[in-house]
């Protein structure tokens, strides 16, 4: 139910566990538990049995439970069914299951470049616009 693309699962909140501080791991993270504070992993997966307070960042960030804090992924965020997020959700890419919640915003990063002008870009490198 919660893949995690082939990655290797790194570290585990269990269903019976309370964690309180910044959780940091290189890898991927599943959270069963309860944990009050930052979790920072590559790949973070909360079970619908684990409840967050506090802010999560990753590369893809799946919620099958409930959040009460904000949520950055550099890639992706979904929200499974019995999902809940309460707060703000920064990414590229965005999906929500039917019967997922959220309570709070979302701000899509572009992924399109931005155009430089012609004259910007020689302005940047220090040359001169005027004939000489």
């Amino acid at each position: 139910m919660f893949g995690n693309n082939g990655q290797k699962l790194e570290s585990i909140v269990g269903a019976n566990s309370d964690f309180t501080g910044d959780f940091h791991a290189s890898g991927t993270v599943r959270v069963d538990g309860m944990v009050k504070g930052l979790i920072h992993g590559e790949f973070v997966i909360l079970s619908e049995t684990a409840m967050v307070k506090g802010d999560i960042k990753g590369r893809t960030v799946i919620v099958g439970g409930k959040v009460e804090g904000n949520v950055f992924a550099q890639e992706k965020v979904e929200i499974k069914s019995k999902g809940t997020v309460s707060g703000e959700i920064h990414t590229k890419k965005f999906c929500v299951i039917e019967g997922g919640t959220l309570n709070g915003k979302i701000y899509m990063v572009s992924e399109e470049p931005q155009p430089i002008s012609l004259t910007e870009r020689i302005s940047e490198k220090g040359q001169s616009l005027e004939p000489s």
